[in-house]
């Protein structure tokens, strides 16, 4: 017990030591995770409107596509685009692999699925009647469906925050695509494995701390809004 007690006072004075390493693992994780989410955004949020809205042929094949891209093991993803940002792979002259850009491709690759599986869960619960009256009063079908956005923003934003802890909690991908090099693609999840499985126990709670305060400020900041 006093090995733990001692390890987490030990944690909180190097996180309050501001030491460069926690730093750049933070800043790291954060800067893939935002970007990761944003582009994830942009694809995923009209992929659950469309679907949850439109009805055509092979609508449940590409929902049953979609779940199981959610359940996707994270190395499967990873081992996926390591072949092809490989020297050996399409996009290999690019020298893409071991780089944030790696980083943030597998990360949007893993939140698309739970931001459009969230939208369209919450398209189908949401009155669609709103479509209907919006379109009654002359709007377009995009402005229509912007008034649908503002109809079930909570639920999107909750799929948003979804996404960001899947990308900020995940080993797998950023260690494939990242290499944890220090002070380029060290995350806190992949520090954390490194530093651990090094003896460096300190170093990995402290890291854990401030990956914990990362998802209480996410979810305080959704609690915010909503009560708003």
């Amino acid at each position: 017990m006093n090995y733990l007690s001692d390890s987490l006072v030990a944690a909180v004075a190097l996180i309050l030591s501001f030491d460069r390493e926690v730093q750049l693992a933070v800043w790291t994780s954060l800067y893939t995770a935002c970007v990761a989410i944003v582009i994830a955004a942009a694809f995923g949020i009209p992929v659950g409107l469309w679907l949850g809205l439109r009805r055509f042929p092979g609508r449940r094949v590409l929902i049953t596509l979609l779940n199981t891209l959610m359940a996707m093991p994270t190395v499967v993803i990873g081992l996926m685009l390591f072949g092809l940002f490989s020297r050996q792979g399409p996009l290999g002259e690019f020298g893409l692999l071991f780089t944030p850009v790696a980083m943030i491709a597998g990360q949007t690759v893993l939140a698309i699925p739970i931001v459009a599986n969230y939208v369209l869960a919450c398209v189908k619960g949401a009155d669609h009647r709103v479509i209907d009256t919006a379109r009654t009063l002359g709007a377009t079908h995009f402005q229509a469906s912007v008034q649908l956005i503002r109809e079930i923003r909570f639920g999107v934003m909750a799929a948003l925050i979804a996404g960001f802890g899947r990308v900020i909690g995940e080993v797998g991908v950023a260690m494939m695509l990242g290499g944890n090099i220090r002070g380029s693609t060290r995350t806190m999840t992949t520090a954390i494995a490194l530093e651990t499985s090094k003896g460096e126990f300190v170093f990995g709670l402290s890291l854990g701390l401030v990956l914990l305060c990362v998802a209480l400020i996410v979810n305080l900041f959704l609690n915010m809004l909503q009560q708003r």
